[in-house]
């Protein structure tokens, strides 16, 4: 298809703490469940592109991790995409929870001194009570008068439809960045092992989804069916033991889960086997790290 000389493309960057909903947010722009949600902060660890394409334009959306002074090795490679992000966006959207305070506002600033337009979204209006929306609003326009701010709910998807007409707006006339037919940079490995990390996140308590990682070693698809296998990492054996469960019962809950999420993204049979091994402090040894693609 022609690009008009009107086409617009840009690259649109989420930035903010964790668990303000960066990733919902993702989800619900492109109307596709791309990125992996928890309640557990710290769920997305890697910089991710959704490729929205209509005739007249192309986002590339851009999750990010949340926002944390990091304390190891994973976190300070987390901590540099949000970096990388803030500098090679078109347009900002810069998330905040409706309870949340101004806690950081070192990360805004950055922001505001990015050379692009910050979108300032106030996120989880579905948790309003009274007037608390108009009083959150009214806080932050008292800190920050040149903020353009929006309230939405990416959940229950209210006020996307908005935001997304005033992205458009902002968006710089510019051919395709990426071919039409693609919908992420991440390939269909990444997206399946992100699948089983999430349902370790929602399957697990305490330190075991932060200690944990996911490689797919082998991912093979036919006419019907795609059959992959994977490795679950973590940092110890009690953690492996945990992570298999009693008579093998919590693998097989994230099995079956995962698989069920792989179906319905992939839109065939699924075949999954999982394999737990222990890689002892892999968080904090850059080699092993470079090794799970940070």
């Amino acid at each position: 298809m022609t690009e008009t000389k009107d086409h617009k493309a840009g690259f649109v960057n989420i930035i903010g703490r964790p668990n303000v909903g960066k990733s919902t947010l993702l989800n619900a722009l492109m109307g596709e469940k791309l990125a992996i949600t928890s309640s557990k902060a710290q769920t997305t660890r890697h910089r991710m592109f959704g490729i929205l394409n209509e005739p007249n334009y192309q986002i590339v959306f851009s999750d990010t991790p949340g926002a944390i002074d990091p304390a190891y090795k994973l976190q300070e490679k987390m901590m540099g995409y949000v970096q990388t992000a803030l500098e090679d966006a078109d347009v900002i959207l810069f998330m905040v929870a409706l309870e949340d305070k101004n806690d950081y506002p070192q990360l805004i600033e950055m922001a505001l001194r990015a050379n692009a337009p910050v979108l300032f979204l106030i996120n989880k209006t579905d948790q309003n009570k009274g007037s608390q929306t108009f009083d959150k609003t009214t806080y932050w326009k008292e800190l920050y008068p040149e903020l353009e701010i929006m309230t939405i709910s990416a959940l229950e998807q209210n006020g996307t439809e908005v935001l997304l007409n005033r992205i458009l707006e902002l968006l710089p006339k510019h051919p395709k960045y990426f071919p039409e037919d693609e919908l992420t940079d991440k390939s269909e490995r990444f997206i399946s092992a992100e699948i089983i990390r999430e349902k370790i996140f929602l399957n697990y308590q305490q330190e075991i989804p932060y200690s944990s990682e996911v490689v797919v070693t082998s991912f093979k698809e036919e006419d019907k069916i795609i059959r992959i296998d994977a490795e679950i990492y973590v940092e110890r054996n009690s953690q492996k033991g945990i992570i298999i469960g009693k008579k093998a019962e919590s693998i097989k809950k994230v099995g079956m889960e995962a698989r069920k999420d792989m179906e319905a993204f992939f839109g065939k049979k699924i075949h999954l086997q999982t394999f737990v091994k222990v890689e002892k402090d892999w968080r904090k040894d850059d080699r092993k790290l470079s090794r799970f693609g940070y």
